[in-house]
């Protein structure tokens, strides 16, 4: 079944991969980019000639993440054009390393917002036509870290990774009496295939930072040295847009709620499977048990 589907994020890394991944399957993919017309020009016309060379049908779109106007204008134009949408997915994100004590407030929610604040900016754009249709798929882009090891330096990531889980565990009980879908997808540390490390921003407070090195010197290029060497030769990137075109194309119904895609194993499949093990329960406690199951609205 073809599908329409728009994705945040998806200049490049994973949000790139899958939709590339999804075009091929034969989805309308609307690849969320923000400065189409600037910077993000190449992007943009990397997406053309693949859809030319493949026979696909990926669209870049013009999306910055951080407005809620140009989101909305670009679920607007998608839905005007095809009259449904049947998968958000929320891939935007920006990753920090440095000690937490070196950023400022400001700088944490900055990080919050490229993280957590752009999925509720979408989901507000997005989610009135999915209620509407009484059926669709909220797919997120996690993080391991949300639930498994966490090494130092990386804090603001993991709190915002953190909080956007939450979000979605939320939404997914909120959705199901409207026939929506949610599946968390939760990559692991991949190292090499995105610009998560290449791109993470650094505190603008450099004497702390220097403080620090006094007694963790050299500790990120460790943490980056030692999860490289953790993840297994053939972990490559394209394992979680190949994952996220597989739970698209699963009928409604039989989606996962979460999937792991953790080449180093850091534990937090093992502790997600206990976590949403007592979520269960507990709704089942509430009187809510329905709300784990989406039914068609």
């Amino acid at each position: 079944m073809n599908h329409v589907i728009v994705i945040s994020g998806a200049s490049s890394g994973f949000g790139a991969l899958t939709a590339r991944a999804l075009a091929l399957q034969g989805h309308t993919v609307y690849a969320g980019i923000r400065e189409t017309t600037g910077r993000n020009a190449p992007r943009v016309q990397e997406a053309a000639d693949f859809s030319a060379q493949h026979g696909a049908d990926l669209r870049a779109i013009e999306m910055d993440s951080a407005s809620q106007e140009s989101i909305d204008a670009a679920v607007a134009a998608i839905i005007a054009e095809h009259g449904r949408l049947d998968v958000v997915i929320h891939n935007a994100g920006h990753m920090v390393t440095g000690p937490t004590e070196a950023f400022t407030p400001e700088e944490l929610a900055r990080v919050y917002d490229a993280n957590v604040l752009s999925t509720q900016r979408l989901n507000r754009a997005a989610l009135p036509q999915l209620r509407k249709q009484g059926n669709g798929l909220v797919l997120w882009v996690g993080s391991s870290s949300t639930k498994g090891g966490t090494p130092p330096y990386l804090a603001p990531y993991f709190a915002a990774k953190s909080a956007m889980d939450a979000l979605a565990v939320s939404y997914a009980a909120e959705l199901a009496r409207w026939g929506v879908e949610t599946s968390i997808v939760i990559p692991g540390s991949f190292t090499s295939g995105t610009n998560h490390f290449a791109n993470g921003g650094h505190a603008a407070d450099a004497a702390t930072v220097a403080e620090y090195e006094t007694r963790y010197a050299g500790l990120m290029e460790q943490v980056s040295a030692k999860l490289a060497e953790l993840a297994p030769a053939d972990a490559d990137a394209s394992l979680v847009s190949d994952e996220i075109a597989r739970i698209v194309a699963l009928p409604a119904g039989q989606r996962p709620f979460r999937s792991h895609i953790d080449p180093a194993n850091d534990g937090s499949e093992e502790v997600s499977d206990v976590a949403d093990r007592i979520r269960a329960e507990f709704l089942g406690r509430i009187g809510l048990e329905d709300l784990l199951t989406p039914v068609a609205g």
